[in-house]
């Protein structure tokens, strides 16, 4: 009930013996390989001497008696060389303040070299930001020259993906250091420091929840009888897209480790979705809905906003809807929560002096 042998065995229905040898000549190489590397730990960890199967077996009857604090499928089945003692589940937690100050801004990148730079520069204004993480996705162009890069005063690092896939957004990288994550893309370019530290600050109250600036609803269509997706400005949020969101680091984890299905692969065939893959997951683990922050529904200047952007496709609200209804479908139910709910900094709209306010410099619709 806890070990996954798909990830260490092939298990052949009965009738197809006779393809027995055809089944597993078609399987690669690779995947040979990590199969036997899972199947080495399996029996090394558990079934290696009685000590091993014993403390197995007594490790059941205490997850079975306190579910509650029963260990993760992550931690049963994925070999140390998954660092999951290096991050804190912020479920079943008491709510407080992380234990590691500040956050990691992750952005995203492909080819847009001087808005990224724009984002760079702005993002590194935040007082709380511990580290900058830039992933770029982009396998046939190498990243500009050190000294080419804005100064910035915490470490910027760059780490080079093997493939153009939108799911190397959420890896758990292990130059994340910190339990609070910045998601941005690199053509955010609006958002102030005043706006990005009060999010943070939002976030630090409710670390197990996605805490995000662009605010997105889910929609029930009658007559076509499936869900929609829906970027108007309503009353009403479900999702906050992570092109600019925070999060906990342990969410990284769950969308590489756990994700339901093949959500995953879907999302990175299709180069979309990614932002509600996450939403549907964090909503599916809490319960909770997520928390938008601040009024601003505007992110991108309009020269920023050229043709390269993936969102001005025609397509783009049809195949979002889709991505909603698929993965409505994996999950087996719709986790998304829908609230009539923002954050906003206490002093905002009231007519104070300016030097009164923590977050002076909040941006308006």
């Amino acid at each position: 009930e806890v070990l996954d042998w798909k990830r260490a065995s092939v298990v052949i229905p009965e009738e197809k013996l006779p393809e027995m040898y055809t089944i597993l000549k078609s399987i690669p190489h690779r995947q040979v390989e990590e199969m036997q590397r899972q199947a080495r730990w399996f029996w090394d960890a558990y079934f290696s001497s009685m000590k091993a199967i014993g403390m197995t077996t007594l490790q059941i009857i205490n997850d079975r008696i306190y579910p509650y604090a029963a260990r993760t499928y992550e931690q049963w089945n994925n070999p140390p060389l998954v660092k999951w003692s290096s991050v804190n589940s912020p479920l079943f937690l008491p709510l407080i303040p992380p234990r590691s100050p500040g956050f990691t801004a992750v952005v995203l990148t492909y080819d847009r070299i001087e808005s990224l730079f724009r984002v760079i520069t702005e993002i590194s204004k935040v007082p709380s930001l511990a580290k900058l993480l830039v992933v770029w996705n982009n396998q046939n162009k190498s990243p500009p020259e050190d000294s080419l890069w804005p100064k910035i005063a915490v470490p910027l690092k760059v780490v080079r993906t093997k493939e153009n896939k939108l799911s190397n957004r959420f890896f758990p990288y292990d130059e994340i250091e910190t339990e609070a994550v910045l998601a941005i893309d690199d053509d955010i370019i609006m958002l102030t420091s005043d706006e990005l530290q009060f999010g943070y600050e939002v976030w630090r109250e409710l670390p197990d929840r996605l805490v995000g600036y662009p605010g997105r609803l889910h929609l029930w269509d009658h007559e076509m009888g499936k869900w929609k997706y829906e970027s108007e400005w309503t009353n009403e949020v479900s999702m906050v897209l992570t092109g600019a969101a925070f999060y906990h680091k342990y969410f990284n984890y769950l969308y590489t480790y756990k994700m339901p299905g093949d959500i995953k692969n879907w999302v990175d065939a299709h180069m979309n979705c990614e932002d509600i893959a996450m939403n549907f997951l964090v909503a599916n683990i809490t319960g909770k809905a997520p928390i938008k922050v601040t009024p601003r529904k505007k992110f991108k200047c309009p020269e920023c906003t050229a043709i390269d952007g993936l969102s001005l496709d025609q397509t783009h609200m049809v195949e979002r809807s889709e991505c909603i209804n698929k993965f409505a479908s994996v999950f087996g139910t719709m986790p998304l929560k829908v609230v009539e709910h923002r954050a906003d900094p206490v002093l905002y709209k009231d007519d104070f002096p300016e030097k009164l306010k923590s977050f002076p410099n909040i941006g308006s619709l």
